[in-house]
């Protein structure tokens, strides 16, 4: 929500007024010098929206304040250039309102268009986080990355490397709306009150690495040639691709980094496949490619990939994870319920990759239990169970 800037406004008073902190308001505003602020000019309170508001005889301001339940100062400073003694029937006015309901509906079917419009959405509404595109997908998608946090402490977590684990994407963006909301309304999540993370951690979300993958299964082929007669002719004509895990290509995205890539290479299917397929090399596919190469530019201290299902959280590969990972995981476990698993004869995943290539704590969380995709009508209960997870990478 915009303000328009007057003689001896400051952050601060913004920050009183709205009840917001002000460090997120200056993380709105990255081009407005808070010593500076100019006349006539207007600034950035993160957390609200505004909504009409048509003056009707009679009405004053206190009095909207009242019966529309704003208070009357939010009400001036949105309005400054109305006179509130010359009320007009008809007039309209905007009232400022504080977001405390989720934009994200994850509880459906969350498509990479449904994602990328509550990402601007949240963009608006809270324009202290930061997008960026990482890279695109085979068919021209954009995959975007999202930060939130100023601190020196950087950590990362990313969902949809399998397409049809597409659930784990709106359980992501859940998560982050409710990060937001708790930020901007001073309002604890499982008793942590989580501002103090906001400074202490940058956080790192990219909510879908395989957007071809996640619209194939749940919209069917696409339009577009050649990438319409490629998924049939891998899909052996069939147009149910509820079993597809790989990009449009047929290249599993989660077996495509140089850890022992060759092995799998040897022991999984040899051409282009709904799943299991490695590719012709590592690293050859764009998505996989975004990933790697944002890993290496942030300098991640810890790194999740959240798939499913199995309710079990991977945390090793080959005896090169740090101590600390072993110390990691048993909280996640604390707080989800979930069972740690050190070693899996499994290779070529991004968590085998960032262990060995960073030597830092990386983690495999297989959320939710049953048969891929799992059924949206588990939503809340997994949501429940990776809550603790998405917290406790904020707070080690």
């Amino acid at each position: 929500m915009d303000i328009p800037i007057a003689s001896g406004d400051t952050f601060w008073l913004y920050s009183q007024v709205f009840g917001v902190p002000i460090r997120l308001i200056i993380d709105s505003n990255p081009g407005v010098s808070p010593t500076s602020l100019i006349v006539g000019r207007s600034v950035k309170i993160p957390g609200f929206v505004e909504e009409r508001y048509v003056i009707r005889p009679g009405d004053t301001l206190w009095n909207i304040s009242q019966q529309q339940n704003v208070p009357l100062t939010w009400i001036q400073l949105k309005n400054r250039t109305v006179n509130p003694y010359q009320l007009q029937p008809g007039q309209t006015i905007l009232l400022p309102r504080k977001v405390t309901w989720r934009v994200v509906q994850g509880r459906q079917v969350y498509s990479y268009e449904d994602m990328i419009n509550d990402m601007n959405e949240l963009r608006t509404i809270y324009p202290f986080i930061r997008t960026r595109s990482i890279g695109q997908s085979v068919m021209g998608k954009t995959i975007p990355e999202i930060t939130v946090g100023i601190g020196s402490k950087v950590v990362h977590a990313n969902a949809s490397f399998h397409a049809n684990e597409w659930i784990t994407t709106p359980i992501m963006m859940t998560f982050l709306n409710d990060y937001l909301l708790s930020l901007t309304n001073n309002q604890p999540i499982r008793g942590y009150y989580l501002y103090p993370y906001y400074e202490q951690t940058l956080l790192s979300l990219v909510p879908m690495v395989n957007p071809d993958g996640v619209n194939l299964v749940q919209q069917g082929p696409p339009q577009e040639q050649p990438y319409r007669n490629l998924v049939l002719q891998i899909n052996n004509g069939r147009t149910d691709f509820s079993g597809w895990k790989a990009n449009i290509r047929g290249v599993d995205l989660n077996n495509q980094y140089p850890a022992r890539w060759e092995i799998e290479k040897g022991r999984k299917v040899q051409n282009p496949a709904p799943r299991d397929y490695p590719g012709e090399a590592p690293l050859t596919e764009p998505e996989a490619i975004a990933i790697a190469e944002l890993t290496g530019r942030r300098n991640f201290q810890r790194s999740l990939a959240f798939h499913t299902q199995g309710e079990v959280i991977f945390w090793g590969f080959l005896g090169l994870e740090p101590p600390e990972s072993e110390r990691i995981v048993n909280e996640f476990s604390r707080v989800s319920g979930y069972t740690p698993i050190q070693y899996v004869d499994s290779y070529a995943g991004y968590k085998d990759w960032f262990i060995q290539i960073f030597r830092r704590p990386g983690f495999t969380v297989e959320l939710g239990r049953g048969t891929n995709p799992l059924p949206i009508d588990q939503f809340d209960e997994i949501y429940e169970e990776s809550l603790g997870i998405f917290l406790a990478n904020l707070y080690l």
